[in-house]
């Protein structure tokens, strides 16, 4: 197992333990202190739980090597899990929003004023996760990772709406006892907007969309820096988990020999792989030039 995927597994621990702390502490302040925002907030916080172990299973997976029914690794599940993290996203936010707007139907007592310590508190924490696991999902290039930090993000977000409503509620008094319930249903709304944010990439990583520019730029480098490539032409690059698969062209000189060709490409391909060590595996086409 790679060091890299050792790394986005000790992280997706750290959010299965944070979630779970996070949930429980929430649910009880939300009950004991009259805060539908903040039961709310335990409700996605719960699901971050199980996403959570969800992609802490998708990258277990994810680390199995290549074999003869997956010749490109088991990466792909990553994006499958980001999905189902996605999922969880809109389930969520559809519990919250439909529970906000019995809340607001409802009559009931204003929250207790320590629920906007237990709130502030909780925001830093989240947008400390945020921070650190989206820091490694950059590290590792992990998907589901990443979809995992906004997940924390989205917490933050709704953590603080929360805060807001309980904030408007306590100020204000008699009349607006549901303030926090519709800070309940607007953490919704940005919770279905970062839903949308997290399943773009994994949708255009999955269908194998043109979106490594800069990558793409570095292998024609490392592939010009081997003596005997004269030029590239196509280069298509494929995202499988954590790593890359590479489709190259190189130009080589047209009165070269077959093995002299094939030699050169075997030097692309080594030189690529030390430059580059987030690519997985590269297939060179040589074409000849007059």
């Amino acid at each position: 197992m790679s060091e890299k995927i050792k790394e986005a597994i000790r992280t997706s621990y750290l959010s299965i333990a944070g979630n779970g702390c996070l949930a429980l502490a929430k649910f009880l302040a939300g009950f004991f202190g009259n805060s539908y925002a903040l039961i709310a907030d335990a409700i996605e916080s719960t699901a971050d739980v199980f996403s959570s172990f969800l992609v802490l299973v998708g990258l277990r997976y994810a680390a199995k090597p290549a074999d003869d029914n997956h010749p490109y690794g088991h990466g792909r599940v990553e994006p499958l899990i980001t999905f189902a993290v996605v999922g969880f996203l809109i389930v969520s936010a559809t519990v919250i929003a439909y529970e906000s707007i019995e809340n607001i139907k409802t009559p009931h007592e204003v929250p207790e004023p320590y629920t906007l310590i237990v709130l502030a508190i909780i925001i830093a924490i989240k947008e400390f996760f945020y921070r650190f696991v989206s820091k490694k999902s950059e590290e590792t290039n992990s998907s589901s990772l990443k979809a995992d930090a906004w997940h924390h993000r989205s917490d933050a977000i709704t953590s603080l709406t929360a805060f807001v409503g309980i904030s408007i509620a306590l100020v204000m008094g008699d009349g607006y006892e549901s303030a926090d319930d519709w800070a309940a249903l607007v953490a919704s709304g940005f919770i279905l907007f970062n839903a949308y944010l997290i399943l773009r990439p994994a949708l255009g990583e999955i269908m194998d969309e043109h979106m490594y520019n800069d990558l793409i730029e570095d292998i024609r480098k490392s592939a010009y820096s081997v003596k005997g490539v004269l030029g590239t032409e196509k280069c298509f690059v494929r995202k499988t988990g954590m790593t890359f698969h590479v489709d190259l062209h190189i130009n080589v000189a047209g009165d070269m020999s077959v093995k002299d060709g094939h030699d050169i490409a075997h030097k692309v391909k080594d030189k690529m792989l030390q430059d580059i060590p987030e690519i997985a595996d590269v297939l060179i086409h040589v074409e000849p030039v007059d």
